[in-house]
């Protein structure tokens, strides 16, 4: 059997106080009470440098900690008194194991085989050492496919219709960013034009605004949360609560009790606000002018998707 994933931005966390390892939505539920121990974003590590200039921008928002060994990022967390390391590919396969196991029990059979999506701007150091980690999870990795073009196979926009078409794939996930124009005819997908940002995603925003917030507190309380990982963990859950209530809503508030030193913090901000914030952030301009100038050459946009969210 075959399961076909996606990296996402997916919790991992170490078992303290917890006599397991913890994936996913259970990694991400205890994350307040254990920050320095789970580990997210590994998308944005694997296949870079530790000098890498990207890499170092994100550890200032990381609460586990990252070292330099060879020159490639290592992550540290703390078990029963003892300091652990992974690489960024032992993480994801941690994630790519874990749906290994979901899809087993779905399918009731063994999955041997995987077909694993990446960024359609990853490098190719980044596309092997995704294959590593599905190597690492015992899957043998047939393919590395571009996230864009599984999305389409995923709306089955190779089935919906006879003749060429062009569809374009707007995909902003957790932290990478793609926008690909693909010609569908007769079931097989050619892509024309692709732009995108492989450092760019949801966690941007959430930063954003945990930035915002942590300004706001020092402002009002005359106290700097920055440098406590459980106060910053709480508020970026809510940051992330937040802006997903600002996608349909014109405000919303913020309510922590005890954030820091004992500190109720209530606060609100409006959808205007958090687009003043992110205006840098918002890719469509940039990465879509590509896509536009491939659509006048190649017909017209016959459809547009959306992936993530």
């Amino acid at each position: 059997m075959t399961v076909s994933k996606s990296l996402p931005t997916t919790r991992v966390t170490e078992p303290h106080p917890h006599t397991e390892r913890l994936i996913g939505d259970a990694a991400k539920n205890q994350v307040a009470m254990n920050p320095a121990n789970t580990v997210f974003d590994a998308k944005r590590l694997i296949g870079r440098k530790f000098a890498d200039p990207e890499v170092q921008a994100d550890m200032k928002h990381f609460p586990f900690k990252i070292t330099d060994k060879g020159g490639k990022p290592v992550i540290q967390v703390e078990f029963k008194g003892e300091t652990k390391e992974f690489t960024p590919e032992e993480i994801s396969s941690m994630v790519l194991t874990k749906m290994r196991e979901t899809a087993e029990a779905y399918l009731g059979g063994t999955v041997n085989n995987a077909v694993v999506t990446v960024p359609a701007y990853f490098n190719d150091s980044q596309r092997q050492a995704t294959k590593d980690a599905g190597l690492i999870a015992g899957l043998n990795v047939l393919r590395i496919i571009n996230e864009p073009t599984a999305a389409a196979i995923a709306y089955g926009l190779d089935k919906k219709a006879d003749g060429e078409r062009n569809v374009l794939i707007f995909d902003l996930g957790g932290g990478t960013f793609d926008v690909s124009l693909l010609t569908i005819e007769e079931g097989i997908f050619e892509v024309k034009s692709t732009a995108g940002d492989t450092h760019l995603g949801g966690e941007d925003f959430d930063n954003r605004l945990v930035n915002h917030f942590v300004s706001e507190f020092k402002r009002k309380f005359k106290k700097d949360l920055s440098a406590n990982a459980r106060a910053l963990r709480r508020l970026r859950t809510a940051c992330e609560r937040a802006k997903r209530t600002l996608s349909s809503a014109a405000q919303t508030s913020i309510e922590i009790d005890s954030l820091y030193e004992g500190i109720d913090f209530y606060t609100s901000i409006t959808r205007a606000r958090f687009e003043e914030l992110c205006q840098d952030l918002f890719p469509t301009p940039r990465s879509t002018r590509s896509s536009r100038l491939a659509t006048r050459r190649n017909s017209s946009l016959r459809s547009t998707r959306l992936s993530n969210g």
